[in-house]
C-alpha cells in the first residue's frame, strides 16, 4: 500500500499514532510531503525516526528548506568556522519567530554527530516524487508548481518553485495525473473543513495539525482517508 501525509511540523506523537492506526508494514510505502520541522517541539525525534525507515520518503517543504540552511549556518557558528553576516542573522531571526525556535532549541541539545545527521537528512530530501499506484499516476509535491507549464521539465525548476505557490484545486495541471500536496491547511479560513480536500485533478492532505487540527493521511491504492 502507498500512503501520503504532510506538514507534520514536529508532531512526533501524532505521527507515531498515525503509523499505528494505518498499520504501516515493511512492504508499504509512506511519502511525507514536506514541512517536517518547526512549531512542534519534537522535530528532532521525528527526523530521527524517519531517517531509519527505509520505506518512508520525505519531500522538502519550505520549512525544511529554510531550516537546513539555518541549522548548517548555526553549526558553522558553533565551530568557529564562519562568522554570521547581517543577512544571515536577519534570516535567523525571522525563522525563529516563524516556528523555528523549537527546532533550533531541540537541535542544540544534540551531540555533534547527531546534528550532522539531521543536516544531512534535511539536505537530502527530494523536491517531488512521481509515482504510479494501481495504474494511476501521481505527482507528490509540497505546495504546487510556480509558473506551471504542462510541458515543463520539473528537473529544471528551482527548489522554491515547489514550495512557494499553493496548488489551485479548481484547476487541473495534468490531464492524466493527480497532484497531491500539503502546505496550505484545509481549514475553514482557506475554504475547507479541516479534512482532506479533493479538487480538480489535485488533493490537499494538510489538515492543519500545526494549529491543533487533524493529521490527515491518504492511501492512494483506494483513496481511504485516515485521521489522528
Amino acid at each position: 500500500m502507498t500512503y501520503v501525509v504532510s506538514d507534520l511540523h514536529g508532531n512526533y506523537d501524532k505521527f507515531k499514532a498515525l503509523i499505528e492506526k494505518i498499520g504501516l508494514k515493511d512492504t508499504d510505502i509512506l511519502y511525507v510531503l514536506g514541512d517536517i520541522v518547526d512549531y512542534g517541539e519534537q522535530s528532532m525525534e521525528l527526523i530521527g525516526d524517519l531517517s531509519v525507515r527505509y520505506n518512508v520518503y520525505a519531500i522538502a517543504g519550505e520549512h525544511d528548506y529554510l531550516a537546513v540552511r539555518m541549522l548548517a549556518g548555526f553549526e558553522k557558528m558553533l565551530s568557529g568556522e564562519q562568522t554570521p553576516d547581517a543577512d544571515f542573522i536577519a534570516d535567523m531571526q525571522k525563522w525563529v519567530a516563524n516556528g523555528g525556535q523549537a527546532t533550533l532549541d531541540s537541535f542544540r541539545e544534540l551531540d555533534s554527530e547527531m546534528r550532522e545527521g539531521v543536516i544531512d537528512y534535511l539536505s537530502d530530501m527530494a523536491l517531488y516524487e512521481q509515482v504510479r499506484v494501481d495504474g494511476e499516476d501521481y505527482l507528490l509535491v509540497h505546495a504546487g508548481i510556480a509558473d506551471f507549464d504542462p510541458d515543463m521539465d520539473l528537473e529544471d525548476c528551482e527548489p522554491e518553485a515547489f514550495m512557494s505557490e499553493p496548488l489551485d484545486l479548481t484547476k487541473r495541471l495534468y490531464k492524466n495525473k493527480t497532484v497531491v500536496v500539503g502546505h496550505l491547511p484545509t481549514t475553514e479560513e482557506n475554504g475547507g473543513n479541516g479534512r482532506i480536500w479533493f479538487g480538480n485533478g489535485g488533493v490537499n492532505i494538510n489538515c492543519g495539525v500545526k494549529d491543533g487540527g487533524y493529521l490527515g493521511c491518504l492511501r492512494l491504492d483506494d483513496m481511504k482517508e485516515f485521521y489522528v
